[in-house]
């Protein structure tokens, strides 16, 4: 089995990463050359891939790009990957991208007898990097059952979705909700300090009242300590909000906090925080 994997940054790295340490033949594609060296330094059955076009005879081709424009750039169209991939061979598509576009790629596969999977992340690099990501997995059951022995190297545990549109779905509510109450806790804060309550004090004492949370109990002490570096981008998070938004207007859904907290988000990058940490939605919270 050769494995082909596109995109090797803060999520995909450590994926690629556990099935190097396992043993499997994975063939590298990143523009990042110090992301494919962090790679490949896992183990010895990876190799670089000098081009997309490359990966085109594997197996299996997973994709971890950071918008949907990417993923389709990368897979569609006369010069897209699956135009050159072997029938029988599988697209594991494990970026955070909108139902349509999922959509679009599995229709795609299925009319180049490829199989399609759209496998979205639970948690964070630093799970992924322990083989401790959940993976909410949708597309055909048999082609899930297919590559079930690779699920437990690269995250865990593994759901079974049903359709795409579940598996883009759960990934989406979750980091609507996840980034929804880390604005609130930024807001909280600035609450905080009028009252007089230095900031580390408070998100300790917060975290034994009914307001705790894996946003607080992660990035509450960083905001207390003015630790803004990029885990996850305050951008993606944006990117996030924005597509879980459109995803609730398509059906019809008018989801009134996660709109309001769309826009918080969209101020702070505007303000020039895209590049940092998403909790410096704490910057411009209050403002």
């Amino acid at each position: 089995m050769t494995i082909g994997f596109i995109g090797v940054g803060l999520m995909g790295g450590p994926l690629a990463r556990n099935l190097i340490r396992a043993g499997k033949e994975v063939a590298v594609f990143d523009l990042s050359e110090e992301a494919v060296k962090r790679t490949l330094d896992a183990g010895t059955t990876g190799r670089a891939a000098a081009a997309i076009d490359d990966l085109a005879g594997c197996d299996i081709v997973f994709t971890s790009l950071p918008m949907p424009p990417h993923v389709e750039g990368v897979m569609l169209g006369a010069n897209g990957l699956l135009a050159g991939m072997k029938e029988g061979a599988v697209h594991v598509e494990l970026s955070t991208i909108d139902p349509q576009t999922s959509l679009k790629l599995e229709d795609a596969a299925k009319a180049k007898g490829i199989g399609f999977l759209q496998c979205t992340l639970g948690k964070t690099p630093a799970h992924a990097e322990k083989a401790e990501e959940p993976l909410f997995i949708g597309g055909d059951k048999a082609v899930y059952e297919k590559l079930a022995e690779l699920w437990p190297v690269i995250g865990a545990p593994a759901y079974y979705m049903g359709g795409v549109e579940a598996s883009c779905a759960v990934k989406l509510i979750s980091n609507m909700v996840g980034m929804a109450n880390l604005a609130v806790l930024a807001e909280g804060l600035r609450a905080g300090e009028k009252a007089g309550i230095e900031k580390k004090m408070l998100v300790e004492l917060l975290q034994d009242t009914g307001a705790r949370s894996f946003q607080m109990d992660v990035r509450g002490p960083w905001i207390a300590e003015g630790d803004f570096n990029n885990r996850f981008g305050l951008d993606l998070a944006l990117k996030d909000v924005r597509l879980g938004c459109e995803m609730a207007r398509a059906w019809g859904l008018d989801l009134k906090a996660m709109e309001a907290v769309l826009e918080l988000y969209k101020h702070a990058s505007s303000a020039g925080h895209g590049k940092e940490d998403c909790n410096a939605v704490y910057k411009v919270a209050g403002s």
